[in-house]
C-alpha cells in the first residue's frame, strides 16, 4: 500500500470511528503513520481527501464483489440461487470502521456538494455491477431493476450496521423485488 492509499484508508478508519465531525488532519496523519505535511501534500483539502477515500472504498469493494460474481457466473445459477449467494456474500463481508466510514461519507455527500460527484460515481459502479448480475441471470429488463436492487442492498446493509443484524433476509427481499418486476 502506498502513502496515498494509507492516508485514504486512515481517513475511512477515522470517519468510521469518530464520524465526519471527528475528522482532523492530525487524527488521519496519526492513523496513517505519516506527518501532517505529507497529508497536506497529497490532499490539499478535506473535501478532496473524503472524495478520494469514498472512491477508493468503492473501487476496492466493487473489485471484491466482481470477483464473487465471476466465481459464480459460469455456474448457471438460477435467480433464487443467485439471491441466496448474495445473502451469503453479504453475511461474509466485513463490517468494520472502513464500511461504517463509507456510509458516513455518503451521508456527508448530502451536506457537501463537493462530494456528490464522487457519491454518484460510487453508486454508478454499484449499478453497473448489479446490471451485470441481472443480465447474467437473464432477468427481463434488468436496467430498470439496477437502482432498486442497489438501494435495497444498501438499505439492508445500513440496517445491518445500525442494528447488528446478520444480514439474513436479503435473499427473500431480492426475490420479492425481482419477481415483482418480471
Amino acid at each position: 500500500m502506498n502513502t496515498r492509499e494509507a492516508i485514504l484508508h486512515a481517513a475511512l478508519k477515522v470517519v468510521g470511528e469518530q464520524g465526519v465531525g471527528g475528522l482532523t488532519n492530525r487524527r488521519i496523519a496519526t492513523a496513517a503513520g505519516v506527518s501532517l505535511g505529507t497529508l497536506t501534500y497529497h490532499f490539499p483539502s478535506q473535501t478532496a481527501l473524503l472524495r478520494e477515500a469514498m472512491l477508493l472504498f468503492v473501487e476496492e469493494e466493487t473489485t471484491k464483489l466482481t470477483g464473487f460474481v465471476d466465481a459464480y457466473r459460469e455456474q448457471g445459477l438460477s435467480v433464487e440461487q443467485a439471491a441466496s449467494v448474495v445473502e451469503q456474500v453479504i453475511g461474509q463481508l466485513p463490517f468494520g470502521t472502513d464500511e461504517l466510514g463509507a456510509h458516513e461519507l455518503y451521508l456527508q455527500a448530502a451536506r457537501d456538494p463537493g462530494l456528490q460527484d464522487a457519491a454518484a460515481r460510487c453508486f454508478a459502479a454499484y449499478d453497473e455491477l448489479a446490471l451485470v448480475i441481472l443480465k447474467t441471470l437473464g432477468v427481463p429488463s434488468p436496467e430498470r431493476l439496477t437502482g432498486p436492487v442497489v438501494a435495497l442492498i444498501a438499505g439492508l446493509q445500513l440496517r445491518r450496521l445500525a442494528t447488528g443484524d446478520d444480514g439474513v433476509g436479503v435473499a427473500q427481499s431480492l426475490m420479492m423485488l425481482v419477481r415483482g418486476a418480471s
